[in-house]
């Protein structure tokens, strides 16, 4: 027989772990936001100071020089940053996962108990 308070609570249960998740995920995704609006801040300062230094050099060398260190160090923050964001993508997942962990393991619970019966 259908149980309305059972199904008001599942309902209930079911709304503040969606209210979790989504939580999670806005945080995460605000997080993420930030470290790549401060990347692309730091990398176009760090690309005007290197033509700053670039306009000063005096010989083909030195720019040769200067230009090969620029694209060093730029690749390597690149890399950096590509890790550390896709770090946070992979935390986020987790999080948004997290508070369906338990009703999930719940209801895998349940339906092993009714298949072994």
């Amino acid at each position: 027989m259908f149980n309305f308070e059972d199904a008001n609570k599942k309902s209930k249960e079911n709304l503040d772990t969606m209210i979790k998740s989504y939580s999670a995920l806005t945080k995460a995704f605000q997080a993420i936001a930030t470290e790549a609006a401060d990347y692309s801040k730091k990398s176009f300062e760090d690309s005007i100071a290197h033509v700053e230094k670039l306009t000063s050099v005096k010989s083909v060398e030195a720019a040769f020089e200067l230009q090969t260190g620029y694209i060093k160090s730029a690749y390597e923050g690149y890399v950096s940053e590509a890790t550390k964001i896709g770090e946070m993508y992979a935390d986020l997942a987790k999080d948004a996962y997290k508070p369906y962990e338990a009703p999930v393991a719940k209801t895998t619970a349940a339906v092993k108990a009714a298949a072994a019966a």
